[in-house]
């Protein structure tokens, strides 16, 4: 097991990509520290995992609710050794019809609190911990009404350059994951009836070189290889798990003859 006598925190870790994570974190023999705002799921969730994980409310942008979580959790189960930074929200800012509170309120949850995820675990690291950052393509593909999203996710991208430099003498790794589109709740109308899933599935497909919506267990599988000793010397890089996307878009469906 690729995890055994690990412990891990995950931001998120009540749903999507989060909880796909927590799971296979589990099975590999982690013990983890989920957080998240839905106390409902986040008890669905430990009931799921068993008695290897705990699971507290804190949203990520509360640092002394995360501090709080980690005191309960180091106690618990002992220093860290893996945390994914997942927490995230979706969030559209079109130029010309964003309220400043709606865009501050995107790079504070996907930026700010990635930070301060980082610095909360900090004192409760093992040396040679890893610390995957959730990413995105959107950082990268210039979708239109998304630039508070953009902006963020361009900025934990770059955040973790800087980190690694930081944190690298104490053998430190960070990397980050970034999905392309993946089956999960984020998308909200797009999938909110049996229809509007499978035209966006549809849409996806055409748009994506291998032809298919991903899954969170595909994004989950990739954070674990990070999180592992099979990553030990992978440092300040971001892997994406986006079909081929970003770097190849013109062999997606819609261009083929």
């Amino acid at each position: 097991m690729r995890l055994a006598n690990k412990t891990a925190w995950i931001t998120g870790g009540n749903a999507g990509i989060g909880l796909a994570t927590a799971r296979l974190f589990v099975a590999e023999g982690a013990k983890v520290l989920i957080t998240g705002r839905n106390k409902a799921t986040l008890e669905a969730a430990a009931k799921e995992l068993g008695p290897s994980a705990l699971a507290i409310v804190a949203d990520a942008t509360d640092i002394a609710a995360n501090d709080a979580a980690l005191k309960q959790a180091v106690a618990k189960f002992g220093k860290l050794d893996v945390v994914f930074a997942n927490a995230g929200i979706a969030g559209p800012s079109p130029v010309g019809g964003t309220t400043l509170e709606a865009f501050e309120n995107v790079i504070r949850t996907n930026l700010t609190s990635v930070f301060f995820t980082v610095q909360s675990a900090l004192p409760h690291l093992n040396d040679n911990a890893s610390i995957i950052l959730n990413g995105s393509v959107i950082s990268v593909l210039g979708i239109p009404g998304q630039s508070a999203y953009a902006a963020a996710k361009a900025g934990v991208r770059a955040m973790a350059r800087s980190m690694a430099s930081e944190l690298s003498p104490r053998g430190i790794r960070i990397n980050v994951v970034s999905p392309g589109a993946i089956r999960t709740a984020i998308w909200g109308p797009a999938v909110a009836t049996p229809e509007a899933e499978k035209a966006f599935e549809k849409r996806i497909a055409l748009s994506t070189p291998l032809g298919r919506l991903g899954e969170p267990d595909q994004v989950a599988r990739t954070v674990l290889f990070l999180a592992s000793d099979d990553a030990s010397h992978v440092q300040a890089q971001e892997l994406f798990v986006d079909g081929g996307a970003t770097a190849s878009p013109s062999g997606a469906p819609i261009y083929r003859g």
